[in-house]
């Protein structure tokens, strides 16, 4: 574990209409689901109230790009939830790459037996336990976080 930074994390998985949400042990063992949060004007107030709960070292926001690593309007407003989350709690929130993260929550929904119409209400807290376990797996082998810190100073500049 050399050069892990211990504590937990939240996971993050943003989408339009829900927000998945997984958290991890302080030592990174292992990520598990929190919940699914709606998506609306009271998500962040929310994610506040679990990073009061959990006192998490980051939050770490799902980035979806397309398969060609390419920003997408998803991108964008993932950004802009992931700063607005940083800027109210003042947690720090790294941003990781997530492609793949939905379909391979689906695919281990499937093979545990559970049918997409089933699945919908848990698939994005699956998503953010993937997200946030391939995180957590990144940093222990290579040293270094996965994804990058916001920088919510350059982010209220480019609001402005």
């Amino acid at each position: 574990m050399t050069g892990f930074r211990r504590g937990v994390r939240l996971g993050i998985d943003v989408g339009k209409a829900r927000v998945g949400v997984s958290r991890c042990d302080p030592d990174g063992m292992l990520a598990v689901p929190v919940e699914t949060v709606p998506r609306s004007d009271t998500s962040i107030e929310r994610l506040s109230e679990l990073a009061r709960e959990w006192e998490p070292l980051e939050f770490v926001v799902g980035l979806p790009v397309n398969m060609r690593g390419e920003e997408t309007p998803s991108t964008t407003d993932a950004r802009e939830f992931a700063a607005e989350l940083g800027r109210r709690t003042g947690v720090p929130v790294r941003m990781v790459d997530e492609r793949l993260s939905t379909v391979t929550a689906h695919a281990a929904l499937r093979s545990s037996g559970r049918s997409q119409k089933n699945s919908r209400s848990i698939v994005d807290q699956v998503a953010a336990v993937v997200l946030l376990q391939h995180a957590v797996d990144t940093e222990k082998s290579t040293g270094h976080p996965a994804g990058a810190v916001i920088d919510l100073d350059e982010e209220s500049a480019d609001d402005a």
